[in-house]
């Protein structure tokens, strides 16, 4: 199938990063359609193939495993093309509009690498070009908006322009091996649905972990801080795929409207309530791995003084009949002790113990990254002497080796290949992600005059105190401290 894909930012972090690379990965394991034509575009002057050398170069610095020999990379860059593009001027979407005219009826997809608050003129350029018809489709990188204002202005404005098949909001968590997997462990399998409900399981935690600081981007990330950054999207994301009833299908509109429900079903926050289910927290100075690093503070493009958090954890319940009463802790957070996402599932203890020991209770880990994979926690016999204690057991699946014989994919390989054939059950819906704004706005709000400000946290660590007590308020702790 040929396709047109087109880069706006074409040589923008997101692009060389992450973009170009999964477009190669999926060329180099024959899953990207022949006829297909990748086109970068930027406000730089370049010709073809200056922008082709100017990928390669920074093909480099991605990990060794993908990078590409000369061969796979000329290869490769034979559909690469580049064009000047000023996004405020009109005569550069003409020139867009004639290089897709090139071949009528080729679908085209055109992927937004570009600054959120760019979204609005891009579009109504595209509109006004024309280059809105049935066979384009549009990508849409988060964050989408600051706030439900800014997220519903942006979304009015694609709508005038794009219906809603047309308007892809990508999530790359949503395009995770391990993310598909859950789905396949809660809907293609009878083991754990009549367990996936209040009777069964004690509480829920989702945890992004990451072990980096802000870097270089701190003027980015101090406008953004760690609730927008990933609450608002990848960690709700990941609640609603935990949480929501089985679909009638595996169509996109059957799956986003479960979601909708889990999040119109989430319990709202109030003062009182993000005062007290509430943790942000931000960095000092620490060390990851060994080595001394810098506090939030002393990061470049920091101002002084900032109130930017760099972690949240949070409580919330889910107002339905599975799982009223069930606690979900999310949390997320930079310069933790480790770079670790996952989700862990605990269940509820036995009604009657009658072993000595048999206190453990049971819980099944979603590992998301680095590794990928499931552990379920369970307590066995050791079956030696007279003793009846039982001892904790873990049965571990590793995804790696379990499919070592076949070609895992990216999280962003698999969803542009989902956005060049239309697939949509892995991109986020307008309504979905307006509600994900509605349920975090009350706590954006609180933090505004809050004059606590967020609670410090040495670098290395898990996160402030706080977060610790939050839990343990239900008699549960994270993974990390059962």
């Amino acid at each position: 199938m040929a396709f047109d894909l087109v880069l706006f930012g074409g040589t923008g972090d997101l692009a060389w990063r992450k973009l170009l690379p999964a477009l190669f990965q999926a060329f180099r394991h024959g899953t990207l359609p022949e006829g297909g034509r990748i086109l970068g575009m930027a406000r730089d002057e370049r010709t073809d193939d200056e922008y082709r050398a100017f990928i390669k170069e920074r093909f480099d610095d991605v990990e060794p495993s993908k990078r590409p020999s000369d061969d796979e990379f000329a290869a490769f860059a034979e559909r690469l093309f580049y064009r000047r593009m000023d996004l405020s001027r009109p005569d550069d979407y003409i020139t867009l509009r004639d290089w897709l005219g090139e071949r009528p009826g080729v679908p085209s997809v055109l992927y937004l690498a570009v600054s959120p608050s760019l979204f609005p003129v891009v579009c109504e350029q595209l509109g006004a070009h024309g280059l809105n018809h049935d066979g384009i489709r549009v990508v849409l990188e988060k964050p989408l908006g600051h706030d439900l204002d800014s997220a519903q202005e942006i979304n009015t404005i694609v709508r005038r322009v794009f219906t809603e098949n047309q308007a892809l909001r990508i999530d790359h968590y949503l395009g995770k091996p391990s993310v598909q997997n859950l789905t396949a462990l809660r809907f293609g399998n009878a083991l754990f649905e009549p367990l996936w409900r209040r009777e069964s399981i004690a509480s829920v935690q989702i945890t992004l972990a990451e072990s980096l600081g802000v870097g270089t981007r701190g003027d980015f990330y101090d406008g953004t801080g760690a609730l927008r950054d990933m609450i608002q999207n990848h960690a709700l994301q990941l609640l609603t795929m935990i949480a929501m009833e089985p679909p009638a299908s595996n169509e996109a509109h059957a799956i986003r409207d479960e979601k909708l429900k889990v999040l119109r079903s989430l319990k709202p926050f109030d003062a009182v309530s993000v005062a007290r289910d509430v943790v942000r927290g931000q960095y000092r100075a620490g060390q990851i791995n060994g080595q001394a690093v810098p506090g939030y503070l002393d990061e470049v493009k920091v101002p002084p003084g900032s109130t930017c958090e760099t972690f949240v954890a949070l409580r919330t319940e889910i107002q339905n009949w599975r799982w009223a009463g069930v606690p979900f802790y999310l949390r997320t957070g930079k310069r933790l002790a480790t770079r670790d996402a996952q989700i862990v599932i605990n269940f509820r203890q036995v009604p009657h113990p009658i072993f000595p020991g048999a206190a453990g209770a049971n819980r099944l880990v979603i590992k998301l990254q680095p590794e990928d994979g499931l552990e379920l926690h369970l307590m066995a016999a050791k079956g030696a002497g007279n003793s009846d204690a039982l001892t904790p057991v873990r049965l571990d699946l590793d995804f790696d080796r379990a499919f070592s014989g076949t070609k895992r994919v990216g999280a962003y390989e698999r969803l542009l290949l989902d956005a060049i054939g239309g697939r949509l059950n892995l991109f986020v819906r307008s309504d979905e992600q307006e509600q994900a704004w509605r349920w975090v706005e009350p706590i954006l709000e609180h933090w505004r005059t809050d004059p606590q400000g967020p609670r410090p946290y040495a670098a290395g660590s898990w996160g402030p105190a706080s977060a610790s007590a939050l839990v343990a308020r239900d008699n549960e702790a994270w993974a990390e401290e059962q």
